[in-house]
């Protein structure tokens, strides 16, 4: 087991990661403060994991939650079961939530866990690659609204992190793929040596290497943690980790919650978000065409859906939380390693951009 540490002072928390770590006798007793523990997990993860991770909370008060899966189950709606869950058990303030999932289930535990009576501990135990590089990590919760992904949430950092990489076992393939995306994202926009790497080791990453896998998700991991660190509530560089998600936001909403995974959205914003830095001047087409080879070895979508408009696409990218005075701001690169948040561009450069890119059905 390799332990990780995302540094906020008072706040500050582990990121274990290793095989073998649900059930383990000790592992999570230290950042449980109270009796009264609320598992929070969907249908598919559930029947898998749920028994496991309960074999290591002896001596614990544990009731479940089982919600439906997919994307476009991650709202209000689909919340209140959290709340209802633990009302009926009377669960007090020094309850805590363990999110059991993917990104779904570990955003939405953990809005419920900085909502109920104020705000309670929550704990993730992230069980896809996109869940275990990216959103377990960093205190982002929420829920999305037909008008706008992740638009209503929270900044709610967890006590702990416990990525079991054993989880990934029983992850299709198509998440997997989708994870992948999120990988690439870090080597993108900070980390040129790990981009190299990548180009290197996709063919291991997608055999599911477990040497090859657990060092991505050490290296994701240690990236995400630096940005949190430094930017916790993303006033300046942690709004970097949105390389192509401001595109990818706008497919997800705009084909509806759940047709596209979020990895494969954002695979394809991050070719759009190469592609306008080039129009501006910033990347050479050599590194344009390594990121979209790259993106596409990993069996993700290069190209936006045919079927959003590029009016369609401006309407949904105008709903982002990025937008300020009411000016969208994109996170484009400036060499592969490189990025920055950019608000100041030629609109008929992104409007090209979106007429050039789109083409996936």
């Amino acid at each position: 087991m390799k332990t990780l540490q995302v540094s906020l002072g008072e706040r500050s928390y582990p990121i274990f990661i290793g095989s073998a770590l649900l059930g383990r006798p000790g592992l999570l007793s230290p950042y449980i403060a109270g009796r009264q523990i609320m598992v929070v997990s969907n249908e598919t993860i559930a029947p898998l994991y749920m028994e496991r991770l309960l074999s290591g909370l002896d001596g614990c008060r544990c009731g479940k939650v089982v919600l439906p899966d997919g994307e476009e189950y991650k709202n209000l709606d689909v919340l209140q079961r959290i709340f209802d869950a633990l009302l009926e058990a009377r669960f007090a303030r020094d309850a805590i939530l363990v999110a059991l999932g993917g990104g779904v289930i570990g955003d939405m535990a953990g809005f419920a866990a900085a909502c109920y009576q104020r705000g309670i501990d929550f704990i993730q135990v992230p069980t896809t690659l996109l869940a275990q590089v990216d959103s377990s990590v960093g205190g982002k919760t929420g829920v999305n609204h037909p008008l706008g992904k992740n638009m209503i949430g929270a900044f709610h950092q967890p006590r702990c992190v416990l990525i079991d990489t054993e989880t990934l076992d029983t992850l299709e393939d198509r998440q997997l793929h989708a994870g992948i995306a999120e990988v690439i994202k870090y080597g993108l926009i900070r980390d040129a040596e790990f981009f190299a790497w990548l180009e290197r080791n996709m063919d291991a990453l997608l055999a599911r290497d477990k040497e090859a896998v657990a060092y991505a998700i050490e290296r994701s991991c240690r990236n995400k943690a630096a940005i949190v660190a430094a930017d916790e509530r993303e006033k300046g560089q942690r709004a970097l980790l949105n390389l192509g998600h401001t595109f990818g936001h706008a497919i997800e909403t705009g084909m509806g919650y759940g047709n596209w995974l979020h990895g494969e959205a954002v695979a394809a914003g991050m070719c759009m978000a190469a592609e306008m830095s080039r129009r501006l001047g910033w990347l050479g087409a050599g590194d344009v065409r390594r990121i979209i080879d790259l993106i596409g070895r990993a069996g993700l979508p290069v190209q936006a859906p045919s079927a959003l408009s590029r009016e369609r696409f401006l309407s949904l990218m105008a709903v982002d939380k990025k937008v300020q005075s009411g000016r969208l701001r994109l996170v484009l690169l400036e060499a592969i390693g490189r990025a920055v948040i950019c608000g100041d561009f030629d609109s008929d450069i992104l409007a090209g951009t979106l007429d050039a890119c789109r083409g996936e059905s």
